[in-house]
């Protein structure tokens, strides 16, 4: 018999003793004194966890089906410094929500005007996940835009809060590549790809005029 998915505990078997800022700039930084129920019974002992707060955030990997290309930018990532020779990384279009009551369809759309100087047209879900939850509250929305490409290129960004992004056109076909040999490296654009990947014959079909 398999084991159950579902976890057997929800927010209720969490009790938050305190909750403290310690840290507030661009990103904010609580500290959490808590415990929680625990399998077998009881409770945890008092556990102290800091806790990485950040809004909610999109990220968008728009296709055109017709050229089978896809759009990429980089940029430089300062997260990067230390962990790849080359902290200038390949990305998708992504944003945090920064302005009440936005749809994640429409801050997508906004970013991708401001980082590509593109407008999308058909957005498709794909799944949203927690970025980092050990210590972190991120939740990423991700996006497949079937969307023409044109002519689109160049460098984007507002340079008044240090953006210098450049984007990058790719055939469909240089992107495994990219995934194997480890230029693709941040969660959003690899699961982007790796669905994109993955459904790619099905959605050549649904959207290409040659598979009408």
């Amino acid at each position: 018999m398999s084991e159950p998915v579902e976890p057997p505990f929800s927010r209720e078997d969490v009790e938050i003793l305190e909750r403290t800022g310690v840290f507030q700039g661009f990103f904010r930084l609580d500290r959490l004194r808590l415990r929680h129920r625990l399998y077998e019974g009881g409770w945890s002992p008092e556990l102290t966890r800091e806790l990485f707060v950040r809004n909610p955030a999109v990220a968008v990997l728009p296709w055109d089906p017709d050229r089978d290309e896809v759009l990429l930018v980089e940029q430089f990532r300062v997260g990067a410094l230390d962990q790849r020779a080359n902290p200038w990384c390949l990305e998708l279009i992504a944003g945090i929500a920064d302005r009440e009551d936005e749809a994640p369809e429409a801050l997508a759309r906004r970013e991708a005007r401001e980082e590509a100087g593109l407008e999308l047209d058909g957005l498709r879900a794909l799944p949203s996940y927690l970025a980092s939850p050990g210590g972190s509250n991120e939740r990423l929305s991700l996006f497949l835009a079937v969307t023409p490409l044109g002519e689109v290129g160049g460098i984007h960004g507002h340079p008044d809060e240090g953006e210098d992004i450049r984007v990058v056109r790719l055939p469909v076909r240089q992107l495994q590549p990219l995934v194997d040999q480890g230029v693709l490296d941040n969660a959003p654009a690899l699961i982007a790809v790796q669905w994109l990947l993955l459904h790619y014959e099905k959605l050549k079909t649904e959207y290409c005029r040659g598979g009408e």
